[in-house]
C-alpha cells in the first residue's frame, strides 16, 4: 500500500520540481533601460502622444477625452523642436464640442539630475488652438495658445519612454466673451518613442 502511494508522491514531487526550474530561467518583464543620454543626441527624433483629460461625469452626463500627438528632432544634444497637435472632443447631453489645436514647442532635457533610465526636461510652446461646438454662435473659434511645461521621461526599453508632464498653458479661447484669457494647470500622460538618427 506504502508503495502505491510512494510513485505518485514522486512523480508530483518531479513535477514541482521541474516547474521551479522553468520559473527561475522565465525572466521578468524590462521595465527599465540605461539609454537616457543615448535617447537624446543631436540627430535623434522625437514621436509619440500624451493622453490626459479622459473621464465621465455622471452627473452632466459628459464624457471627454484629449490627445496630443507629437513629433519632433534634436538639434543639438538634449534640445528638440517639434511641434504637437491637439485634439479633443467632449460630448454632453443635448450636444458635442470639438477642440483642436498646433503647438511649436522647444523641449530641453537637463543633463543636471540625469541617470541612465531617465531624465527631466522643461518644454515651451506657442501656437493657435479652437473649439467647434454643436449650434452655438462661437463656432471655430480660434486663439493663441502659449505655456510652459514640465516633464520626467522614464526610459523603459531602448528607445521607448513614458512621459509625465505638469502643464501650465494659457489661452484666449473664449474670444466672444469678453476677450478675457484663461489659464489652466494640467497633468498629461505619454509614450514617447525616441528613433536614432543616421549618424547615430
Amino acid at each position: 500500500m506504502k508503495r502505491l502511494f510512494l510513485l505518485p508522491a514522486l512523480l508530483l514531487a518531479f513535477t514541482f520540481g521541474a516547474n521551479a526550474q522553468v520559473l527561475e530561467d522565465v525572466q521578468r518583464p524590462q521595465t527599465t533601460a540605461p539609454v537616457s543620454s543615448d535617447a537624446v543626441r543631436q540627430g535623434n527624433w522625437l514621436v509619440g502622444a500624451d493622453i490626459g483629460n479622459i473621464g465621465m461625469n455622471f452627473k452632466s452626463e459628459t464624457f471627454s477625452f484629449d490627445v496630443s500627438p507629437r513629433a519632433g528632432y534634436f538639434i543639438s544634444d538634449n534640445a528638440a523642436l517639434g511641434a504637437s497637435a491637439q485634439l479633443g472632443l467632449s460630448i454632453y447631453d443635448g450636444g458635442e464640442s470639438f477642440r483642436y489645436g498646433l503647438y511649436p514647442f522647444i523641449r530641453y532635457y537637463f543633463p543636471e539630475g540625469a541617470a541612465p533610465t531617465h531624465r527631466w526636461f522643461g518644454e515651451a510652446v506657442i501656437g493657435l488652438g479652437g473649439s467647434s461646438e454643436e449650434d452655438s454662435e462661437g463656432d471655430a473659434v480660434l486663439s493663441r495658445v502659449y505655456g510652459v511645461r514640465a516633464g520626467y521621461a522614464h526610459f523603459v526599453a531602448s528607445n521607448i519612454a513614458l512621459e509625465g508632464t505638469l502643464n501650465l498653458l494659457r489661452s484666449n479661447a473664449n474670444v466672444d466673451i469678453d476677450d478675457n484669457a484663461q489659464t489652466g494647470l494640467s497633468v498629461a500622460l505619454g509614450l514617447q518613442i525616441y528613433l536614432p538618427g543616421r549618424n547615430n
